[in-house]
């Protein structure tokens, strides 16, 4: 399993996320390479939101590394 991912990467992925936006946007991608920039949306965004589940859940787990059960 993969360690924590620092707050860059996750700013990193927010700003490809962000051009791949603007790119298909601008209309002028090819079928085919529009395809493929919304794959790559995607799949950062599953990894961003995986990711940003395990610190909620790190953070959640305390120092014990239970969760909690309720507040």
């Amino acid at each position: 399993m993969a360690g924590p991912m620092s707050s860059d990467a996750l700013d990193r992925m927010v700003e490809r996320l962000e051009l791949a936006a603007a790119e298909l946007r601008s209309g002028d991608l090819a079928p085919d390479r529009a395809a493929a920039v919304v794959d790559e949306c995607a799949r950062l965004a599953g990894e961003a939101g995986a990711e940003l589940d395990r610190e909620l859940r790190t953070a959640d787990a305390g120092p014990s590394g239970q969760l909690a059960l309720g507040q």
